[in-house]
């Protein structure tokens, strides 16, 4: 048995896993945070107290997978140190600092698990910020989490599963669905059939979604291009082109979404390294194949790279395996085999996906420039446009330094890549060239109460200051 202090940040499929091995295998001395109330993740979000619809009413075919979850972790929580509604908004000095219900704290760690999960990828259109426009995954929030629809008549729009799945999701709970607006060409599922077969029950539940709400009535529009969100106060209309026809369908709700990014901040805070994945045209956290990316630092789930829940259940496994091989516990070498066979599966998978739901990142050079790319700080495309024609940024944080998008609330998870993709296209640059904005803490809001009387969080808090002043004297 070992007595190092394991903290496992996440408590979604890899978090539970992660427990669930290393409470096996006999760790006790762990520390399980949580931004949420409750396990789950966003896949397998659970229900409100009070809430008593039925498992399949909320989760549909994946019903007995989150049930499985739930029960799993459940049975676990009694044996570690669980701390639910903690926002973990730092990683600094072999501690994790968190704003809970009891306030500030700072959790000393000897290892520490990283899964935390993903966050929709948008692509900006004229109108996405109007009252009324949703990214998927918070559309999907509203309807496990609180049984609300986002609108009586809704439009689901952008390219990846989770537009059919979210939009079934609305279909199945009685909601009334307009049409599915997909950007990518049906031509392209079929060239990346052969690798959708690696997972043939995955690639037949999502034929299952678009036979489903075909036989509903709703309208699947396919080899789209985005217009515009219509509306003044609120969304009224969403317009398209398809065909080289442009189309328009009345409506007063948009889930939009393109994708997933993976939550790399606090990875990046821990001290792990990034590399640029040119398939999945993202950025993500450069392990060694067992979930380490730093000396006592793991990481597993979509915060490392975009997978899906049976992915994360997977590599939450990994991480723990890999943890206890560097504490010297047994391991299991046949089901680390396993393990890896699984993964290679869901990569094959996962690049079939990516083949058949493309990013349209060319639009962004069309894109008007009145158009809002950072909606926390209200910066335009046409604002960004003139800073990378006049100061030359020669990286997207230093464009972030000239223009302001990226430092508000949501510190660039909505805007960065965006960012990224328009200072690639405007000066004629590899993606990968431009680079990402870089994590910093806080990750998330913090209130200044929350760290009044500690002096010790006063003294990093202008540790963390001079490092950004001299990052950027060095550009």
């Amino acid at each position: 048995m070992s007595l190092e202090k394991i903290v496992i940040i996440g408590s979604g499929p890899a978090g539970t896993r992660a427990a669930e091995t290393l409470l096996r295998q006999g760790c006790r001395n762990i520390t399980g945070i949580s931004e949420a109330p409750a396990s789950g993740g966003q896949i397998y979000r659970r229900q409100p107290a009070g809430f008593g619809r039925q498992a399949d009413e909320v989760y549909g075919s994946e019903a007995e997978k989150a049930t499985a979850l739930h029960r799993s972790f459940d049975a676990l929580a009694g044996s570690i140190d669980y701390r639910p509604n903690a926002l973990v908004w730092n990683i600094f000095d072999r501690k994790v600092f968190t704003n809970g219900p009891k306030g500030v704290d700072e959790i000393p760690f000897d290892r520490l698990v990283l899964t935390t999960g993903a966050m929709d990828r948008i692509l900006p259109i004229p109108g996405w910020t109007l009252p009324g426009v949703f990214t998927l995954g918070g559309a999907q929030i509203a309807l496990k989490h609180q049984a609300c629809a986002i609108g009586r008549q809704v439009v689901f729009a952008g390219a990846g599963p989770l537009l059919y799945l979210v939009a079934w999701q609305y279909m199945k709970a009685g909601a009334h669905v307009v049409a599915v607006l997909d950007t990518s060409a049906f031509a392209n599922k079929i060239a990346a059939s052969l690798k959708l077969l690696a997972l043939p029950r995955l690639m037949f539940r999502g034929l299952k979604f678009r036979r489903d709400l075909k036989a509903k009535g709703v309208a699947l529009h396919e080899g789209v291009r985005l217009a515009r969100v219509e509306g003044t106060q609120s969304v009224t209309a969403i317009s398209f082109e398809k065909g080289g026809k442009k189309q328009w369908l009345a409506c007063d709700a948009v889930g939009l979404g393109f994708g997933l990014n993976p939550e790399m901040q606090l990875a990046e805070l821990a001290g792990a390294r990034t590399r640029f994945d040119r398939t999945f045209r993202q950025w993500v956290l450069a392990h060694d194949g067992e979930g380490r990316v730093a000396e006592g630092v793991y990481v597993a789930g979509d915060g490392h790279a975009i997978g899906g829940a049976d992915v994360a259940e997977l590599t939450g496994e990994r991480a723990a395996w890999a943890v206890l091989a560097d504490l010297g516990l047994p391991v299991s070498a046949e089901r680390q085999s396993v393990i890896r066979r699984a993964l290679k599966r869901q990569a094959i998978f996962r690049e079939g996906i990516e083949q058949s739901f493309p990013l349209p990142a060319e639009w962004l050079a069309d894109t008007p420039d009145e158009t809002i790319l950072c909606r926390c700080e209200n910066v335009t495309f046409g604002e960004v446009r003139a800073a990378i024609t006049e100061l030359e940024p020669n990286d997207v944080n230093r464009l972030k330094a000239f223009a302001r998008p990226g430092m508000g609330r949501c510190q660039g998870r909505v805007c960065g890549h965006v960012l990224a993709e328009l200072l690639a296209a405007e000066t004629g640059r590899p993606l990968e060239e431009v680079g990402r904005l870089r994590g910093q803490a806080p990750v998330k809001p913090l209130h200044y109460k929350a760290a009044a009387g500690k002096a010790e969080g006063a003294v990093q808090v202008q540790q963390w200051l001079e490092q950004a002043d001299k990052v950027l004297e060095d550009g």
